[in-house]
C-alpha cells in the first residue's frame, strides 16, 4: 500500500485506539493506515506524554528557532573577529567556548555564516599544494624533540631600517618559543638569542632549518659554526630539502600568521617591532586556539625541557668502535699514515671514524656524517659524496 499523508485528528485517535487494542500487529496496523513505523511510534509516544494535544500537527522547527542566534551574540563573535582578524569559525568558536561569552554556543557553521554576512571573509584563492611528507626528517611527538627554527623574510621599518624575525617553535606543541627582531642573519647575533632560549626553555633533541645562513653552509657536511655548537651542546641539526620548505610547514604557517598579526604595518624602530612581537607571541600561545592540536593552545601542551644549559661543553662521545682522532691547528685530519684537509670549521675538534669495509671509514661529527676516508693510490682520500679531496701520505 503507497505511503499516505494521515494528518486529521480523528483518523490518528483511530490509530492510536487500534494501536492500544492490540488485535493486529504494529506494522500490519501501519500499513493500514499508510504510515510508517515510525510515524506509528511518534505518534503513540507524543499521546502517552501529552494526551490528544500531542498529536496537534506541530509548528515547522526553522519557524520556532529556540537557539536562533541573538543580536548579542553575534556582536560577541563580530567583536572577537574584529581583535583578531586572521581567525576562522573553528578558532572564534574555541576561544568563545573557553570565555563563555557567547551561550548558547551556536555552531561552527553559524560562525561562518556570521562571518560572511558581515563581509568578514573573502573567498580564499585555491592554490596547489605539494606533499607534505616529513622524508628523513624526526617526527617530534613530545614537546622539545624537534624544534623549528627560521628566519622570516625580512622587511623595513619605519625608520628606514630592515628587521629580520628569527623565530623557534616547538613542533609537537606549536610553542612559539622566540620571535626576536633582529638588524641582520649574522650568526654571532642569533647564537645570542638561542643562548637566552636555551637558558629559559633548556635543550631540544634536534633543530629543524633550511639550508641558509646561519643554520647550514655550504662547507663540510653543510656544517655553519651555529650548527657546530648546536652538536657540542649535544643537539642534532637536521635540514629540510632545499626547495621543500613544506618540509617545514607549519612553522611557515605560523610564519603567514605572523605576518599577517605583527608586521602589518611595520612599526617605527626595532623596539617597538619587538614590543608587537612579544604581544603575537603571547596571543598565539596563549590565546589563539590551534587546529593542529585540536583546538587547544600551544601553552597548555608545552613544558620546559629537562635537559638543561649546561655551563660548559662536555667532549663529544663516539661509540667504542669508532676510532676518534683531533683536527689540527690547520684544519687537517690525520690518519691511516696520510692527512686530508677538512677545513677551519672543525680545527681542534674532535671527530670519529667508523670503519665501513676494508681500509674506508665513515666520517662523523658528532651524529652528522660528514664523508668517508680511505687510501687510494697512496693517498689519503676523503669523499664527501660531491668531491674528492687529496692529500699526499705523510711516512
Amino acid at each position: 500500500m503507497p505511503w499516505k499523508a494521515v494528518s486529521p485528528m480523528s483518523e490518528k485517535m483511530r490509530f492510536i485506539t487500534k494501536a492500544q487494542d492490540g488485535d493486529e500487529s504494529f506494522a500490519a496496523l501501519c500499513r493500514s493506515f499508510g504510515i510508517a513505523r515510525k510515524t506509528g511510534y511518534k505518534w503513540l509516544e507524543r499521546y502517552r506524554e501529552h494526551g490528544p494535544k500531542g498529536l496537534e500537527e506541530q509548528p515547522p522547527v526553522a519557524g520556532s528557532n529556540a537557539n536562533a542566534l541573538s543580536e548579542a551574540q553575534e556582536d560577541v563573535i563580530v567583536a572577537l573577529r574584529r581583535e583578531h582578524p586572521s581567525w576562522g569559525p573553528k578558532k572564534l568558536r574555541a576561544r568563545l567556548a573557553e570565555l563563555g561569552t557567547c551561550e548558547p554556543l551556536p555552531a561552527t557553521s553559524t560562525f561562518g555564516a556570521v562571518l560572511k554576512r558581515q563581509g568578514l571573509v573573502r573567498p580564499r584563492r585555491r592554490r596547489p599544494w605539494a606533499p607534505r611528507e616529513l622524508t628523513g626528517l624526526t617526527l617530534g611527538t613530545q614537546a622539545n624533540d624537534v624544534w623549528c627554527v627560521d628566519f622570516k623574510g625580512d622587511f623595513m621599518l619605519g625608520d628606514r631600517t630592515r628587521c629580520y624575525p628569527l623565530t623557534i617553535t616547538d613542533f609537537s606543541s606549536r610553542y612559539l618559543l622566540c620571535c626576536a627582531a633582529l638588524p641582520s642573519t649574522k650568526e654571532t647575533l642569533a647564537r645570542e638569542v638561542f643562548e637566552r632560549v636555551f637558558g629559559e626553555f633548556g635543550l631540544p633533541e634536534y633543530i629543524r632549518s633550511d639550508n641558509g645562513v646561519p643554520f647550514a653552509s655550504v662547507g663540510l657536511g653543510g656544517l655553519s659554526r651555529l650548527a657546530v655548537w648546536w652538536i657540542k651542546l649535544g643537539i642534532t641539526p637536521e635540514r629540510i630539502e632545499p626547495g621543500h620548505p613544506e618540509q617545514n610547514g607549519q612553522h611557515e604557517r605560523m610564519h603567514r600568521t605572523l605576518k599577517s598579526e605583527a608586521t602589518r604595518p611595520a612599526q617605527q624602530d626595532m623596539r617597538s617591532q619587538q614590543r608587537a612581537f612579544d604581544r603575537f607571541r603571547h596571543v598565539y600561545n596563549d590565546v589563539r586556539p590551534h587546529e593542529g592540536i585540536a583546538l587547544r593552545t600551544p601553552a597548555s601542551r608545552y613544558s620546559v625541557s629537562s635537559r638543561a644549559m649546561p655551563a660548559e661543553l662536555a667532549p663529544l662521545r663516539y661509540p667504542e668502535h669508532m676510532q676518534t682522532r683531533r683536527v689540527d691547528a690547520k684544519g687537517k685530519l690525520h690518519f691511516l699514515g696520510g692527512s686530508t684537509y677538512l677545513g677551519a670549521l672543525l680545527v681542534g675538534e674532535v671527530v670519529g671514524l667508523d670503519p665501513v669495509e676494508d681500509g674506508k671509514h665513515d666520517l662523523y661529527f658528532g651524529p652528522a656524517l660528514l664523508g668517508t676516508v680511505q687510501m687510494d693510490a697512496g693517498e689519503l682520500v676523503f669523499d664527501t659524496g660531491r668531491r674528492k679531496r687529496r692529500a699526499a701520505v705523510m711516512l
